[in-house]
């Protein structure tokens, strides 16, 4: 029997394979085994009682074995056996093994004879067995019988290839030794899925029922048919000493005196039998679990550095130890604070790839939207030279004024003004709500904490609150200050000289040629979203936008150019989404009601996310194309036809004309002198009195609001799912820990036992070739079956070439029985193989006058 490390060995694998499968890692540590592949009624079940030591697999004709069994035979000091789907129920009686075996293979399978790949497990604990794993398979069929479903060989060969294919599996490839070898179904798999014979290990059955004046010496000694691991001669009971309760150990007692006394075996007679076979099986298998073991270590280690970080936390941890919660509301505290600076200031670690977030959303309101929205409320200009030219003729009255009044450009000015408050107040609302978000996604770490976040949020969210009123009301009196006085001193103000001078200016700059246009303001893919299907539909182009055109090219080399667009008189309005659409739309229209694109009344543009809106927009606003107001649509309609005849008058009147131009430039340069000073003190005004104070107020106060809000232990309650959660990972901890001590182990305490030497294994690598690569391996056959064999080569050899001698040199020199004359013949046999599949009937017959 093995030695005592290797009786070890497969219960600490498959304490490993319980430990795992507690925590659903069981399937992906593949674990070696060993499986029995065979034909029907080749042996297969006699093999597996007699490791056993006790009847209690299902028999009867025809397919009996249904479903893998996984078998695991255990030493052990008492004797019984239980079933993984019968959890914690011992089976004393193996008769009753026999019973749920054929009950749980019909549960799955039915009655029809049909098949299932879902294994039963099955565990034997007897003091009589060594260790050992084994997948017992359905036996291979051809033909179906009864109600045997008709693709019964492919159903059965898709089974076995699931087990037999896996690299960690050993195959025990059971034969009988009165049939043909090279017909066997088992070497058949194991040529095919293990062609170096490094997994395959042969058995031959049924020795002491061949015929008389046969043996299989040839095949025992490993020189027909050779296998690396070579083969072992079993002699099992017969189907009478089955009937007759003749006992196992009796068998073996039998088999080991058929060995010793038979003339062919008696040298080979310590090689031999079920015992033998046990032990060989156990050195191969430690073999296999220690060559595995390397990867398996890898594994389990990168799993256990995965977690080890985090279950370092959990280790101590004592969730009612009152100075824990004390730390751990300090930590929290100070963790969060640390990440809201970090979000709002930006940092080198943990940065976000995906979108803008915190400090870089807040930028973008201050540069790209609050300007955008500050755009969005500057005047129509026939709408504001209307209002200048109203305000004039007021302010002279019933006398014809010869000279611009200033009450004018004060009155006109202080409304421009007055319309600023909208888009600032806005501003600082998008602020808050940047804010807001902010504070909650770095409340994310405080989840195990579910009382902690909530009060932390509520209280700062609160605070900004209150900010919020302060900065409007601060924000409102800059708009106040702008309005309490007009500084027509400013540096930058034209003055009423300079706007006079600007009106020539300005029509000199019209013919003075396009410079501006090689300015290019913005580059980037955009989707033109209203082309119709049957025109192409949707396509993405690469655009250019300059102070004068938008262009559109194929892609960004900018060879091929598609349109180019003037900018004049073209303004820009958002469109809704489409239902199924997951792109942001913005459309560019003509103000005079022309075609933009082709017969097109708009262009509508789709971006991927709001901020390339937001970008666009602000560059659109750059090129001189305006967002469109609801005004605009209004006007159009009420007091047209007063509006014409003031038209008609200005245009007749020279010097009104005259005095709205010069106060339309005075607006413009003053108003130019407020958006400026807006923009610049609006980002400032709100970090002061809103960012930075929210920052020290997490700093300074944010603790002591915490500890006054109330019962600190309640606020420290763990959630539900982070004690669940720590429990798992702790459990998955230790059962990787005690996995890689299972390894340790099996390392220390087993020895590899050497590989033999490689055989002659060409009938493998043939076989392995064509179509016709099954008959090399039969010609060998007949002189195994019946020394007397040369008058059966004629027979077989006949059909293909015809007369006889025309291939006699080759014939002789390959079914010899030593292995000189068989390791001589590889060269000539891939030159058969095309002509051997109408030989294999012709081969058959010849060794049938031997039975």
């Amino acid at each position: 029997m093995g030695n005592r490390g290797m009786e070890d060995l497969i219960p600490l694998v498959n304490r490993m394979q319980d430990a795992f499968s507690a925590i659903g890692q069981n399937s992906n540590l593949d674990l070696p085994q060993i499986a029995v592949v065979g034909g029907q009624s080749a042996g297969k079940s006699s093999v597996l009682e007699n490791f056993v030591g006790k009847d209690f697999l299902p028999r009867g004709s025809g397919i009996v074995t249904r479903r893998p069994l996984v078998l695991q035979l255990m030493n052990c000091p008492t004797e019984y056996a239980e079933f993984l789907h019968c959890k914690g129920k011992k089976f004393i009686d193996f008769d009753e093994v026999r019973q749920e075996i054929e009950a749980e293979t019909d549960r799955i399978t039915g009655a029809n004879k049909g098949i299932s790949p879902v294994p039963i497990n099955l565990r034997v604990y007897s003091p009589h067995v060594l260790n050992l794993t084994l997948v017992d398979l359905p036996g291979m069929t051809k033909v179906p019988v009864g109600d045997q479903p008709a693709d019964i060989e492919a159903q059965i060969r898709e089974m076995l290839m699931q087990f037999v294919t896996k690299e960690n599996c050993l195959m025990l490839a059971v034969s009988p030794a009165n049939s043909d070898l090279a017909n066997s179904d088992a070497l058949k798999i194991a040529k095919e899925v293990d062609p170096q014979g490094m997994r395959t290990i042969g058995v031959i059955t049924k020795l002491d029922l061949m015929d008389e004046g046969t043996d299989a010496k040839d095949i025992l000694e490993n020189k027909l048919l050779p296998l690396r691991r070579g083969y072992i001669g079993v002699v099992n009971r017969s189907q009478k000493d089955i009937d007759g309760r003749k006992d196992i150990n009796a068998a073996m007692a039998a088999e080991r005196k058929f060995f010793l006394s038979h003339p062919s075996y008696r040298h080979l007679a310590e090689r031999m039998g079920t015992p033998y076979l046990q032990k060989v099986l156990n050195q191969q298998l430690t073999n296999h679990i220690r060559d595995t073991l390397p990867n398996l270590r890898a594994k389990l280690q990168s799993q256990l550095l995965s977690i080890e970080k985090e279950v370092e936390e959990y280790k101590n941890f004592r969730p009612d130890d009152p100075s824990r919660k004390t730390k751990a509301l300090l930590q929290m505290v100070q963790q969060f604070s640390v990440d809201f600076e970090k979000c709002i200031e930006g940092s080198g670690d943990q940065i976000d790839t995906a979108e803008l977030s915190g400090g870089a959303r807040i930028n973008r309101i201050f540069h790209e939207r609050f300007p955008f929205e500050l755009v969005k409320m500057e005047f129509d200009e026939k709408e504001l030279r209307k209002e200048i030219s109203y305000a004039i003729k007021n302010i002279h009255g019933i006398r014809t004024g010869l000279f611009t009044p200033d009450l004018a450009f004060e009155a006109i000015v202080k409304k421009q003004i007055q319309k600023l408050k909208e888009p600032t107040l806005k501003c600082v609302d998008m602020v808050v709500s940047e804010l807001t978000s902010t504070i909650q996604k770095c409340s994310h770490k405080l989840a195990q904490y579910p009382m902690l976040r909530e009060e932390m949020e509520r209280i700062v969210t609160q605070h900004i609150r209150d900010r919020e009123n302060r900065t409007k009301g601060q924000v409102l009196l800059l708009i106040d200050i702008e309005l309490s006085y007009m500084n027509t001193n400013h540096e930058d103000f034209i003055g009423f000289a300079n706007a006079q001078q600007r009106i020539s200016q300005m029509s000199k700059k019209k013919t003075a040629g396009n410079q501006d246009e090689i300015m290019v303001i913005r580059k980037g893919w955009l989707t033109i979203n209203n082309i119709g299907i049957m025109k192409g539909g949707a396509k993405e182009y690469w655009f250019v936008l300059t102070a004068e055109s938008l262009s559109w090219y194929k892609d960004d080399e900018e060879k091929e150019k598609k349109y180019m667009l003037q900018v004049d008189n073209l303004k820009l309005r958002d469109v809704e989404k489409g239902f199924m659409s997951s792109k942001h739309i913005f459309a560019l229209f003509n103000t005079e009601q022309r075609n933009v694109y082709k017969d097109y009344r708009q262009l509508e543009l789709a971006c991927e996310s709001q901020e390339d809106i937001d970008a666009w927009k602000a560059s659109f606003l750059r090129a001189g194309v305006y967002p469109e107001r609801v005004t605009d649509k209004e006007g159009k309609s009420e007091g047209s036809e007063e509006n014409g005849s003031d038209n008609l008058m200005h245009s007749m009147d020279p010097q009104l004309e005259r005095q709205v131009e010069t106060i339309r430039n005075l607006v413009d340069s003053y108003m130019a002198i407020v958006n400026k000073t807006v923009r610049d003190l609006m980002p400032k005004t709100i970090m002061h009195l809103m960012i930075n104070n929210t920052k020290e107020f997490i700093n300074a106060e944010l603790l002591a609001q915490l500890y006054s809000c109330g019962d600190q232990n309640s606020l420290m309650e763990e959630s539900q799912e982070q004690a669940t959660h720590r429990d798992e990972m702790l459990r998955m901890y230790h059962a990787l820990r005690e996995a890689l001590s299972i390894i340790g182990d099996i390392s220390t305490s087993t020895v590899t036992t050497a590989m033999p030497p490689p055989v002659d294994d060409s009938w493998l690598q043939v076989q392995r070739g064509g179509s016709g690569g099954r008959s090399p391996a039969t010609s060998p056959t007949p002189n195994r079956r019946a020394p007397p064999g040369p008058p059966a080569r004629p027979g077989s050899r006949g059909p293909p070439p015809g007369p006889p001698p025309a291939g006699g040199p080759p014939v002789p020199s390959r079914p010899g029985a030593s292995p000189d004359p068989y390791s001589g013949p590889p060269p000539t046999v891939p030159s058969r193989p095309n002509r051997a599949p109408p030989s294999v009937p012709s081969r058959r017959p010849p060794p049938s006058p031997t039975h």
